[in-house]
This record gives structure tokens, sequence and C-alpha cells, in this order.
């Protein structure tokens, strides 16, 4: 199914994870594909290369989503190559699971540079340099409606984001842009499970209705959805994608 046909979308922190996986299942559906990444340049290739050999179209483009002059030269960049760009996502994120007493303020500042500032980035290039009717989903998380030890710098990161979301999408309306944050409950990443001990994923995997952890491919279906045409009266929404977690 071609939704997306001639429609070029620009993926942060593409290299791998969800990122990686929506990036290829966005080129699926038609579209044309930036992968952006910061320093996994490697697996960035690989991602593109994976998307041309199902017959897509992508690039890989560097840009650390924290600095703002590295954000507008990634817009330049893929607008420069391919033309425009339809559709925004922002998927670069890091978490980090400290007490709030035990978290210092690098753990603080890198977390809200990232996944705060990152997101306020590229919104600021996306006001003017994304294309009329376009479409932006932004990555918040289901964590942000959960009360969970450990969490609380990071979802405060990610409460930060869903306010930039519906204020945005307010603002840009006019140009028919629509703009939603999808909330991924426990998936199975690289993010997500390193470090933890097997009976904590086990234990969080047990608190959707399916009794299991999500799939990267679960949350890119969505995302392809959002992404489409048919998504277009959808703005302003926080939209979980957990299994009926929370």
């Amino acid at each position: 199914m071609n939704t997306l046909k001639n429609k070029v979308i620009l993926v942060t922190g593409a290299s791998r994870g969800i990122g990686a996986e929506v990036a290829q299942q966005l080129a699926s559906a038609g579209a044309k594909v930036i992968v952006n990444y910061a320093g996994g340049k490697d697996a960035a290739a690989q991602v593109v290369d994976r998307i041309k050999t199902q017959g897509g179209d992508a690039i890989a483009i560097q840009a650390d989503v924290s600095n703002a002059t590295a954000v507008a030269q990634l817009f330049d960049q893929a607008i420069s190559h391919y033309g425009k760009i339809d559709v925004l996502v922002n998927n670069a994120g890091i978490m980090i699971t400290k007490l709030i007493k035990d978290t210092t303020d690098e753990d603080f500042s890198r977390q809200f540079d990232i996944n705060v500032k990152g997101t306020f980035n590229t919104l600021r290039e996306a006001a003017t340099k994304l294309a009329d009717h376009g479409s932006i989903i932004n990555f918040s998380s289901t964590t942000t409606r959960l009360l969970m030890p450990t969490y609380g710098t990071y979802v405060a990161t990610k409460g930060a984001v869903e306010q930039l979301t519906r204020v945005f999408a307010k603002e840009v309306g006019a140009r028919g842009i629509n703009v939603n944050a999808i909330l991924p409950g426990p998936t199975n990443t690289e993010l997500f499970t390193a470090g933890k001990p097997q009976e904590i994923i086990d234990r969080l995997a047990s608190l959707n209705a399916f009794n299991r952890l999500g799939e990267p491919t679960d949350i890119a279906k969505i995302v392809a959805f959002l992404a489409s045409d048919d998504a277009k009266w959808i703005s302003g929404q926080t939209i979980g994608a957990n299994g009926a977690m929370a």
C-alpha cells in the first residue's frame, strides 16, 4: 500500500530501535525517508540499505537534535536533496531512570537537552520549513500516565513534549499541518530492556491487556497512519500505543 507515496519524511533518532522500524515502515508505504542519527553512522547506513534493498528511497543525515544549528542544517540538507519535507517524526530521545534524589545535574540536563530541546529545535524549524498540509508526530511515553519511581525526570521531559504538541498544533494549523504525540508503552527495544532484570521486564509486560511487550512494528504502524492524509483531522492529541496499559 502506497499510502505515503510522494511524501518526504524526516525521522529523528532513526538509526536503531523504534526509529529504525518507523523509517522502514514509512518507506514501505511509499515515502522518501531521511534517517537522522547523532552518532550511529554505521547503523543509520544499514537502515538506509535495508530500505533501498526493498525498493525504497532513503538517505542518512547526521545531526544532534539538541544543537539548534545542526537541526537547521538537517532541514536544509533534507530539502536540498528531496525538495521538501512533508512529515516530521520526532523520535530521538534518551531515558535515564534514577530516583529523583539520585539524579545528577548532568542527568537532568542531558535528558532535557535531547528530549525537550531537541523537539523544540525541530518544531521551530518545521514552523517555516515543513510543507503546507504536512504532519508532525512527536514521541512521548505512556510513563507520563503512570506513577513509576525512577522515571521522574524522564516523564518531566515527555510531559513537556506533550504540551509543546498541543500548543504547536494551534500555531501551525492554519497551514494545514496536524501535530500529535504518540505514547508507546513498554516496547522490546535496547533502550527499554538495557539494564533491566528479566523479572522486571516480565512484570511490565504483564500490565497491558495482551500480556506482552510491544514490538517496534506495533508503534511504527501507528506512526505511518498518523503520517497519512487519513489522519488529518486528528491534531493536538496524545495517543497511547500501549495495549491498554494506561
